[in-house]
């Protein structure tokens, strides 16, 4: 087997990631090359990256930004390897770099499409602001390979993941994902369509990432609305609902009639939600109601086919 490093960037330093891997290839054979998509990043940063190439470590560039799903599609294109390993350019290895690409060598194989995970630091930010992202990740996503596995399509994330070049070729990223948010969702769903097969193991990278609690309520609100959007663009709700969590919750709240309820309660709540979440200290169990009851709203909004809502997200 051979593994393509596929690593999606705009405005972001990835100098020192990129050195480590580098110096880690010429004792793994089986790692053929990194390839950077620069997804139309300012001029200074395009330089950085380029200062990158080598032989083997090329960059792939964007003059204009073309989103998440369209650079994905362009680096899969690009990319000599069988394996893809796709991996988000805010990320640290907490180990050693051969180490890691070593287990993913050991667990190909194992299934046509592998999940490493995501982790984050055990102590807080310094930052209080960016206190908001640490606790949800914490919280939310960093789950061991075991518990992931249980519901593994549910659980399929593109900030980690190593993919057969074949299998890409055949389903790729839908490029009319231009909004930001759930184009992991879809993919998701469509290897199940396809009945491809998701492994999860622990071989997780850590988010360094990490936005204010202000930004990450805004990328919420893209989120949401954008799997709104998406949940009346699939055909087959139900199995699209078996592998997102927030779909399977509105479809009980909607049998029950609690889903315009809920709406009005946003409407009527939100920026006191707002104000309690975007805190030193906040309470994921109201973050989570401030989601469900958003989505609840979107779904009103986009069911009536409305191009404006009546109050500002």
């Amino acid at each position: 087997m051979t593994i393509s490093l596929l690593i999606p960037v705009c405005d972001y330093d990835i100098v020192a990631m990129v050195h480590s891997m580098k110096r880690c290839m010429a004792d793994v054979p089986e790692f053929i090359e990194i390839l950077i998509g620069d997804d139309g990043s300012a001029h200074s940063w395009t330089e950085k990256y380029r200062s990158l190439e080598n032989g083997r470590v090329r960059l792939i560039r964007s003059e204009k930004n073309i989103g998440r799903a369209a650079i994905r599609n362009l680096l899969a294109l690009e990319a000599k390897g069988d394996h893809l390993l796709f991996i988000d350019a805010d990320t640290m290895i907490p180990g050693t770099p051969e180490a890691f690409i070593r287990n993913w060598i050991n667990a190909a194989g194992t299934a046509r499409v592998i999940s490493g995970g995501v982790l984050y630091h055990e102590s807080p930010p310094g930052d209080p602001d960016k206190i908001l992202r640490w606790k949800t990740g914490r919280r939310r996503e960093q789950k061991k390979a075991a518990v992931r596995n249980k519901h593994p399509y549910a659980s399929f994330s593109t900030f980690n993941v190593l993919i057969e070049k074949s299998i890409f070729e055949k389903l790729r990223f839908n490029e009319e994902i231009r909004q930001y948010g759930h184009e992991d969702t879809l993919f998701s769903y469509q290897l199940k369509k396809a009945g491809i097969g998701i492994a999860h193991i622990d071989n997780g990278l850590i988010h360094e990432g990490l936005e204010s609690n202000r930004d990450y309520l805004n990328k919420t609100k893209l989120r949401i609305e954008n799997l709104s959007k998406l949940y009346d663009f699939i055909t087959d709700k139900k199995t699209f609902a078996s592998t997102v969590r927030m779909i399977r919750l509105y479809r009980i709240l909607s049998i029950l009639k609690l889903n315009l309820i809920l709406a009005g309660f946003f409407i009527r709540f939100r920026e006191k939600m707002e104000l309690k979440i975007d805190s030193p200290d906040p309470l994921l169990t109201l973050f989570a109601v401030y989601k469900v009851t958003m989505f609840c709203t979107f779904r009103e909004i986009h069911r009536r086919k409305k191009t404006v809502p009546t109050f500002v997200l």
